[in-house]
């Protein structure tokens, strides 16, 4: 039996609490939408702080429009005031002023003794490459997120707009990779998708242990399809709930993207650009 006095204490036979933080995508696809299914499909319980309205569809972004930071900071208190959270995934943020109050409002809950794994995922480019934040909104968001972020997600070009240079190969992504996570003190996981390897090498760096046990490789061999708007968002919030499971960081992140690469394999084939995965295709994970 839950203790109502205590939003924070999960029944033991509920479900774990993800916090999605993240733009709406109209298609469906990615964003907010994409974290909903993944979290329901891996069972866990969502919950969401939308920080931007996305007119969008496979082929491009058509319109964004944010929400102000101070709705979003709401949003947030909102739900762990009243629901508690075990893990929080965080996705499109857009701006400062977005960036500063999400910081704020998970902060307050670090601060008040609140020990919750937080999954950034520095979107900064849609799949189709729209650009998705504001140029200033980076700098604020390795300022005020990263030093708080248990695990950041970036792809090849976010990873290089993270480092500040052009990054081509798995020997750059593997050096940036280390650099990031060096700087903020959080894992990273490097994501090479967009590499020229045959098979698509994804690295985790776990900070805090030595170096030859740090980095932790991940490889599938490259799926010939569109189908792949979402990827990013959908291996974040699986990561999350994952981990709100109880899943240590590692074997979270293989059973991630072992979800993200069923659901591509099931994608539903909609669109005429980079369409959807198929996340309700996926039941289990072994």
């Amino acid at each position: 039996m839950s203790d109502n006095s205590n939003p924070h204490a999960r029944p033991q036979s509920g479900p774990p609490r993800i916090l999605a933080i993240a733009g709406s995508d109209s298609s469906g696809g990615a964003g907010i939408q994409a974290d909903i299914k993944t979290i329901t499909m891996l069972g866990g319980y969502a919950m969401t702080a939308i920080t931007t309205v996305t007119a969008q569809n496979t082929v491009g972004v058509q319109a964004i429009a944010p929400m102000s930071g101070a709705v979003v900071g709401q949003q947030i208190a909102s739900c762990v005031s009243d629901i508690g959270v075990d893990a929080v995934k965080i996705g499109m943020l857009h701006d400062a002023d977005i960036i500063a109050h999400v910081a704020q409002e998970l902060s307050a809950q670090k601060l008040g003794g609140l020990d919750i794994p937080i999954v950034l995922d520095p979107v900064m480019v849609s799949t189709s490459g729209s650009a998705l934040i504001a140029p200033e909104a980076i700098a604020a968001m390795r300022e005020l997120l990263f030093p708080i972020a248990t695990l950041i997600t970036p792809n090849l070009p976010e990873l290089g707009h993270l480092v500040e240079r052009n990054l081509t190969t798995s020997d750059h992504l593997a050096a940036a990779a280390e650099e990031l996570s060096a700087s903020t003190g959080a894992a990273v996981l490097a994501k090479g998708g967009h590499t020229p390897d045959k098979r698509i090498i994804d690295l985790l760096i776990v900070p805090g242990k030595e170096s030859a046990e740090r980095g932790v490789q991940f490889n599938h061999a490259r799926i010939d399809t569109p189908h792949t708007h979402g990827t990013g968002c959908t291996l974040s919030s699986a990561v999350a709930t994952l981990l709100a499971h109880g899943q240590p960081l590692e074997h979270a992140v293989r059973l991630g993207r072992n979800f993200v690469l069923r659901a591509i394999e099931a994608a539903p084939g909609f669109g005429a650009g980079n369409g959807p995965l198929g996340h309700l295709a996926v039941r289990k994970l072994d």
